[in-house]
């Protein structure tokens, strides 16, 4: 696997390569990943993950771009691992890489498509036309896709997406699943006690990376509404991004500096499960999303999720099991979010059916079927080349998409 993106940089890719790796790991697949060294220490890092010498990406400070040559350099030793398939994660020097690497190794080709770039470039090439973005971006997609021998997507609306670019690539709909073990408790009292949160306090919870393109503002506007019903209301923002100084801007504006709360990125090793089991609602409202996985981290501790239902979460939430569908428009969702929160009966059936729901998205089945996938377009590429592939693969994999299906 290749990837310009891996922890410590927080983000859904980065989870989703980590979940796969360990699922693949399980059922005795060995997978060598490939991402950049963020010039910090990586104690997490097992002997697989090989750190590329990397340099900050112009007006984006959180991520990096892999040095080529650094990558080019572990050719001699990537020969002579026998790897069956090179899986690519992102679509930025990963892709490239991926692709030359792959060529060299004589293998196989798959490509991840995580991120919906047409609703995605304008917030941050403000300067160009919309219209000129969203055609650049379904070519670079449909170029990139084309050039692999099978895509994998989080969602059914993202394939639906990529067909009508033009993309001829078979595609497989395979979401990340949740490791279930991590988020089976949290102590949400204690989350509040740290933070000064009082236990009675309505608390709404986002978790995600603060970006443009997750839509926080219409959250913001929401609830300005939601104040005018739940007067001591608090939204908690759990994450760090380019959007941050321009959210609390907003918040002053719109006189929610007592509502709104920024707490930046936290650990998986129980604060970031602590703090979903503090919320009473989870919200949710980004249009671009093409799985959501937060969604059913916060059901997986049965925290009732409200939220919109676009592209990818379209495929995650079913209205009634542990989510309420609320409409993309603010004075409907804010009305939607006061109600459940004066229903403390329907908040408690809420939160049992999410618990029973997010178990359908356990990790070991998805890694299964990804595993299937890799066997398949392996086997496939095995056959071109007049060769026979291993019962127990070697993996490597670059990404760029997320999964999700039931």
């Amino acid at each position: 696997m290749i990837s310009d993106v891996f922890f410590p940089r927080v983000n859904g890719v980065s989870t989703s390569i980590r979940t796969f790796r360990r699922e693949l790991h399980a059922l005795g697949h060995a997978v060598t990943l490939i991402v950049p060294d963020y010039g910090v220490a990586h104690g997490d890092d097992d002997a697989d993950i090989i750190r590329v010498p990397s340099r900050q990406v112009l007006f984006d400070p959180e991520d990096r771009l892999m040095r080529r040559g650094a990558i080019l350099n572990l050719l001699p030793t990537l020969q002579t691992c026998g790897y069956d398939l090179v899986h690519i994660q992102t679509p930025f020097v990963a892709h490239y890489l991926g692709l030359h690497l792959a060529r060299a190794l004589g293998v196989p080709v798959v490509e991840s498509y995580h991120t919906f770039f047409e609703e995605y470039l304008f917030h941050y090439i403000p300067f160009l036309p919309r219209v000129w973005l969203r055609a650049l971006a379904r070519r670079f997609s449909r170029r990139q896709c084309n050039a692999v021998n099978g895509v994998v997507v989080p969602s059914s609306a993202m394939l639906e997406v990529l067909r009508s670019y033009g993309v001829q690539s078979g595609i497989a709909v395979i979401p990340t699943g949740i490791e279930l073990d991590e988020f089976r408790q949290g102590h949400g009292a204690a989350f509040r006690r740290q933070y000064g949160i009082s236990a009675e306090r309505p608390l709404l919870l986002f978790v995600g990376r603060v970006a443009f393109e997750k839509n926080i503002d219409f959250l913001l506007r929401m609830l300005v509404r939601v104040r005018q019903v739940v007067p001591d209301v608090l939204l908690l923002i759990a994450g760090q991004g380019p959007a941050v100084v321009h959210l609390r801007d907003m918040s002053q504006r719109l006189a929610l500096e007592l509502h709104v709360m920024f707490i930046g990125y936290l650990a998986r090793d129980g604060a970031l499960q602590d703090c979903y089991a503090a919320a009473d609602i989870f919200v949710f409202a980004s249009r671009t999303e093409t799985q959501g996985l937060v969604l059913l981290e916060a059901m997986a501790l049965g925290v009732p999720v409200v939220a919109t239902a676009v592209m990818g979460t379209r495929d995650v939430l079913r209205n009634g099991e542990g989510a309420v569908i609320a409409p993309d428009d603010e004075a409907e969702f804010a009305a939607t979010i006061s109600a459940v929160l004066h229903s403390a009966e329907q908040r408690a059936a809420l939160g049992v059916a999410a618990r029973t729901y997010a178990a359908r998205w356990a990790a070991p089945h998805l890694g299964q079927q990804l595993a299937e996938h890799y066997a398949a377009i392996a086997a496939a590429g095995s056959m071109r080349q007049g060769t026979a592939s291993a019962p127990g693969m070697s993996l490597i994999a670059s990404h760029s998409t997320t999964d999700i299906t039931e």
